[in-house]
């Protein structure tokens, strides 16, 4: 073998086990923040590190810095986050060690990833994707080698149900992506024949179009020379592999869990050490005993230095926690014509259809896909309909049933440049993709320093309508907004929706719209409210500014409340509001997002109103509309007349089927109405 490529591993290599070895000679002094290292895995990760190109995506796992070293970075790189500095490249001391988001020019591309493991294989899967999509519509840069996405993977992690779901739709696509999966026998305490049917490679054979090769991972020229034959291949027919790497593993699981506690196999797995094989290997390819120990000493010298700089690093400033939650959106200010002279009205649905149509003809990074929006039905709703048929069916696409991969595919769609539209059919069904929500997308911004913010449009049908029954009809609003990092978006009428839909595409950060599908055709009796005239091509509305659609003035005679709602509460307050003929005493605010919140023109209001109530179709016990009550009684509490109060669905497991049933458990006109009353006579 080329013996700069030997001599370049062997110091990479040094240096990981350099670095493993000082972290446990001054373990008292590093263990304060949990850290993993590669020690065991150090030839598989050289190998593939060394070869990876600027264009190229990777993402590591928690236990790959010598993956990091040999993409170009120094120890002291990796310590500023082992000490969680507040220089730390990555992170800016906000997540562990070894947890890496670069975007370094001369670099391979890492976005953000959680410690959760094996969720990183469907961003790295949209990564690729996304790579995929720019070459077919010619986005992509001709002038470079082309690109391939990585994706490092532990054989437990692979035993977690997102791993198929990535691995089905890189084979379904031919998707150009290497999953590494480095094997070393254990979970933590956990080993492989307690917890495994197969390993990773016989797993991958299910997979029809997924290539899957065993190697020794522990051997670095057998991996270096494997991985260089793949990654040729994935670069030129552009189609997905797996490579399955026995490594032993020859430090603890992590500085807070010991190798002593549990590990019966010690002896084994050192007889397996792939640092005495690469010595050897240097040694028959004609490198001398002096010059081994030469290299030895330098890693060890730049280790030590290295870790003394970064003990001396600066730490965070309590002020550092309030950055990077989200990047700025340029659509600060409603613009554009919401009523143009002319206009038909249309339905809310037709209203966002539109809108979208009108993004994927400006913007060629514009793209749908979920289940059943391709070209046959063009979404249960019909809210993609026609898309496929104008832009194709690789801009507009189904996918199979995995809300996971609709999710989590956003963050690598995104981190390649392009803006997805996505859905989950409906509210109910948003469960399997909350993983990738919360820990992938939400969180990517802020704990990579802004470097990775998820560009992204989650639709979501919800609500109650025409006994959709348990499973097509439940809110979920309080379980979205308790994941921070996301804008979430609950309109209730069609011009709302369009402008919001524009600036959620302008805007850098990932977006949840919440969409009531009993307002999407103004078929529930109330609601014809919903319709608008369809706002012009560039109409946008800002997150964060409430509508007072009912405003009243201050009148200190008589008794007067504020209906604070969204969504369908919307109309059910209008209505109430006009069959007590009191649309003079009832200021009516619709949020219309629900993060950010205006907090300003809400307690505006209720300080001169003196009473509140809180509309939403969730059951309100443990609810987003009981928070905000509180918020309310607590900024408000010496302008107000009564106690805040607020009304919801019963407070049961699940909407039944049948529609007497369905309308005992969710509010109503009526139901507002009584609710109303019984405050103004507090």
């Amino acid at each position: 073998m080329n013996k700069d490529i030997l001599k370049k591993a062997f110091l990479k290599l040094c240096t990981a086990k350099a670095m493993t070895e000082l972290y446990e000679e001054n373990f008292k002094q590093v263990s304060k923040y949990v850290h993993a290292t590669s020690r065991g895995h150090e030839a598989i990760q050289v190998a593939l590190g060394m070869q990876l190109l600027p264009q190229d995506y990777a993402f590591p796992y928690y236990r790959d810095d010598a993956m990091l070293l040999s993409f170009g970075l120094e120890p002291y790189d990796l310590m500023l986050q082992l000490l969680a500095k507040r220089d730390d490249p990555f992170s800016g001391g906000r997540t562990y060690y070894s947890h890496p988001s670069l975007k370094d020019d001369d670099k391979p591309k890492i976005p953000h990833q959680s410690s959760a493991t094996g969720m990183q294989a469907i961003p790295a899967t949209g990564v690729a994707m996304g790579m995929q999509y720019k070459e077919l519509q010619g986005l992509n840069d001709s002038k470079i080698e082309n690109p391939i996405s990585v994706c490092s993977l532990g054989d437990a992690s692979v035993t977690e149900g997102e791993i198929a779901e990535a691995f089905q739709m890189a084979a379904l696509k031919q998707m150009p992506i290497l999953y590494l999966v480095q094997d070393n026998g254990w979970d933590i305490s956990a080993n492989a024949e307690e917890t495994r049917a197969q390993n990773a490679a016989e797993y991958a054979v299910g997979f029809h179009g997924l290539e899957a090769i065993s190697i020794d991972g522990a051997n670095f020229i057998e991996s270096y020379e494997t991985l260089e034959k793949i990654i040729k291949t994935i670069r030129k027919e552009r189609r997905p592999f797996l490579v399955h790497a026995k490594v032993p593993l020859l430090n603890h699981h992590t500085s807070g869990v010991r190798m002593e506690w549990y590990r019966d196999d010690l002896e084994e797995a050192r007889s397996r050490d792939p640092y005495p094989v690469l010595i050897q290997q240097l040694l028959d390819n004609g490198f001398t005993e002096d010059e081994v120990k030469m290299i030895e000493n330098g890693a060890k010298e730049k280790v030590v230095s290295d870790f003394k700089k970064a003990l001396k690093a600066e730490d965070p400033k309590p002020e550092d926690l309030f950055t990077y939650d989200f990047i700025s959106t340029p659509i600060t200010e409603e613009k554009g014509i919401r009523e143009p002279e002319g206009a038909d009205k249309v339905v809310m649905v037709d209203c966002a259809l539109f809108a979208v149509e009108e993004l994927m003809r400006e913007h060629k990074e514009c793209l749908v896909y979920g289940q059943d929006v391709g070209g046959r039905l063009g979404g249960v709703f019909r809210e993609a309909a026609t898309l496929a048929q104008k832009f194709g069916d690789q801009r507009v696409f189904n996918t199979p049933i995995q809300e996971a991969f609709i999710v989590g595919s956003t963050v690598g769609m995104s981190a390649v440049g392009l803006k997805p539209i996505v859905e989950v059919q409906f509210a109910d069904y948003i469960w399997p993709g909350l993983n990738q929500l919360f820990t992938e997308v939400s969180r990517s911004c802020y704990l990579s320093n802004g470097k990775w913010p998820v560009s992204m449009i989650l639709r979501v049908p919800i609500g109650a309508y025409g006994s959709g029954g348990p499973y097509h009809s439940s809110s979920v609003e309080s379980v979205i907004t308790n994941i921070r990092g996301i804008k979430i978006a609950y309109p209730s009428n069609g011009a709302d929706l369009k402008g919001l839909m524009k600036a959620a595409y302008h805007d850098p950060n990932p977006v949840v719209i919440l969409e009531h599908k009993g307002l999407y055709w103004s078929k529930v009796p109330g609601t014809i409210t919903a319709t608008s005239k369809e706002p012009a091509e560039d109409y946008v509305l800002p997150f964060g500014k409430a509508w007072v659609l009912q405003e009243i003035w201050k009148q200190e005679n008589v008794e007067t409340l504020t209906v604070v709602t969204y969504g369908m509460g919307v109309h059910w307050a209008y209505n109430a509001s006009g069959e007590l003929d009191m649309r003079d005493q009832i200021e009516i605010i619709d949020l219309r997002t629900l993060y950010p919140l205006d907090e300003d023109t809400i307690m505006k209001s209720i300080k001169k109103t003196g009473k509140c109530l809180v509309v939403t179709e969730e059951p309100s016990n443990n609810s987003f509309a009981r928070a905000l009550a509180g918020k309310i009684q607590e900024e408000c509490f010496r302008y107000l007349d009564a106690p805040v109060m607020t009304i919801g669905s019963e407070n049961m497991p699940a909407i039944p089927l049948n529609s007497t049933l369905e309308q005992t458990m969710i509010p109503s006109t009526e139901k507002v109405k009584v609710k109303i009353e019984k405050l103004l006579d507090y």
